[in-house]
């Protein structure tokens, strides 16, 4: 039992030795993974410009020995190195780096120096300075621990801009021609050209790429020369990365003279005085000939010339018509100006000017169109007023009063037959009392007396000269009333008088069929003796 215990403990102490010894061995390992170097993952410039690149050892607890610290280009999968510094041995730069490179950490360069920190400066970029930059660190017992920054190098391009000629002539063939042109050179990455003018023209555009890797982009402006684009500014504007350059030149164009002749207004009248006509030319260079003829003819012995002006002297006079020349020459060419002369006997009507006849029409259109406004709002008005005195005129008159409704339209089939059984009222009378007593119902007409009516409806019996009408004379009468126009009411009252009635309505005996023949109205010569038991109406 107890040679069990002892090999029991014998076993755990070995154990125990065996774990510290793991632990010892293991512990520098562990610090090494820890360890790095710091580097930027891309760095840019110029050429000609500086630009530091950044390697730090960081994480050096538990402390390693720094051996050595190497400087490399890697280009095209070919490495060189650039500098290197050592403890022992101090700093080497290696050409064709020496002038340019250095360590930005003065510590570096000690006797006893400080590798943790160990950037260089690389001055005076050139292009062929572009590649990727390894920074090695090589430690004791961690081994070797490296990184890699990415160095582009760009190339601002010359850019410039120049005119094809100091001066551009335009030829009366009107061709195209190169007249600026706008040069970007040696840039990296290459540059855009756009063009900034009020010029009717187009540009070409070429790249070419160096052998250093520059790219050159070269733009010309082609237009076609003329009076136009002279004096006119051409803009070039050049754009790199976030630069922008702009020049700008003014073209010289020269040109023939443009001539035309001034001074004949269309009224030149027998003895009218100071006349004169003007050669006016536009040219560059300006003109320095003027020359004046008459076409099939000489000019007048009157006529002055002055430079580019003919003045006529004295009185106007039919010698001075005819076709007048004038011819201006430069530098460039000559170029002629054309104008007839006619004389008239007397001078001509002048009208007013085009603005006034303009102004004078538009007064009248604007007054012609107020005033129909006006009469089409006071015509609205006052049919408006009539309608409305009409009415109220209708609204206050008494039934009695009111005018009567139009008959309605009869067919001309009605017109030219008899009447129908619908239009006979047929009533009978077996006692002269109910004929005295029925009062009479006209077809259309409410014939209720009115205050003023001199009779009533009620006949007396037996008082003949108060009998009623016979039908046809009393419709005839109607018919006459109805013809009246609507604005005036007939005169007089609607019922006919008493002494209009037949006097012996039973002169002869009376008969059992109407007595009616023809429906057509007609105002009758006389009227009709006999009167029917059955009144129609």
């Amino acid at each position: 039992m107890a040679q069990m215990c002892a090999g029991i403990c014998v076993l755990l102490l070995a154990l125990h030795a065996q774990g510290n010894d793991a632990s010892q061995s293991t512990g520098p390992n562990r610090g090494a993974r820890s360890q790095m170097v710091q580097m930027d993952s891309s760095k840019s410039g110029f050429v000609g410009s500086q630009v530091e690149l950044r390697c730090i050892f960081i994480n050096s607890n538990p402390p390693v020995k720094i051996s050595q610290v190497t400087w490399q280009k890697l280009l095209n999968g070919t490495k060189q190195n650039v500098a290197i510094a050592n403890p022992a041995l101090g700093v080497s730069v290696l050409a064709p780096f020496k002038e340019r490179v250095t360590f930005k950490q003065a510590a570096v360069r000690h006797r006893t120096p400080s590798l943790e920190d160990t950037t260089i400066v690389f001055s005076n970029l050139q292009l062929y300075d572009e590649a990727a930059y390894i920074c090695e660190y090589t430690t004791f017992p961690a081994g070797n621990r490296e990184n890699m920054v990415n160095l582009t190098v760009f190339a601002r391009p010359l850019t410039r801009m120049t005119l094809t000629t100091p001066t551009i002539v335009a030829r009366s063939q009107r061709r195209k021609m190169t007249v600026a042109t706008c040069v970007s050179a040696n840039g990296k990455p290459p540059s855009i050209i756009r063009w900034d003018t009020r010029l009717k023209g187009e540009a070409t555009f070429q790249e070419t790429r160096n052998q250093n890797g520059t790219v050159t982009v070269r733009s010309n402006y082609v237009v076609v020369p003329g009076r136009e684009t002279h004096k006119q500014k051409l803009t070039c504007i050049v754009t790199y990365r976030n630069e922008r350059f702009t020049d700008s030149v003014v073209l010289n164009v020269q040109y023939e003279p443009e001539v035309k002749i001034e001074g004949f207004d269309s009224n030149w009248y027998l003895n009218r005085q100071n006349v004169q006509l003007t050669c006016r030319a536009d040219a560059n260079p300006p003109v320095t000939i003027y020359q004046w003829k008459l076409l099939n003819g000489s000019l007048p012995s009157n006529v002055e010339i002055k430079n580019n002006s003919l003045f006529f002297k004295g009185p106007v006079t039919y010698d001075l018509a005819g076709t007048y020349v004038c011819d201006a020459t430069n530098g460039i060419g000559t170029r002629t100006g054309i104008v007839d002369v006619n004389i008239t006997e007397k001078p001509m009507a002048r009208g007013p000017p085009g603005g006034v006849i303009g102004i004078l029409g538009g007064i009248v259109a604007i007054g012609l169109i107020i005033g129909v406004a006006v009469t089409v709002v006071m015509v609205h008005r006052r049919q408006q007023k009539t309608r409305t005195e009409t009415d109220n005129d209708l609204t206050d008159l008494p039934p009695a009063h009111k005018p009567a409704p139009p008959p309605p339209k009869k067919k001309n089939s009605d017109m030219k037959g008899h009447l129908t059984s619908d239009d006979i009222q047929v009533v009978h009378l077996d006692k002269d009392e109910d004929m005295q007593k029925l009062p009479l119902q006209p077809p259309y007409y409410d014939m209720a007396p009115s205050e003023s009516t001199p009779f009533t409806d009620k006949l007396d019996s037996g008082n003949h000269p108060d009998e009623p009408l016979n039908p046809t004379e009393y419709m005839s009468h109607q018919r006459d009333v109805d013809h009246l126009p609507e604005c005036q009411s007939p005169v007089g009252p609607l019922h006919p008088p008493v002494t209009f009635l037949p006097q012996h309505a039973y002169a002869q005996p009376p008969s059992n069929e109407p007595m009616y023949s023809n429906t057509s109205f007609s105002a009758p010569a006389a009227p009709r003796a006999t009167f029917p038991k059955e009144q129609s109406v």
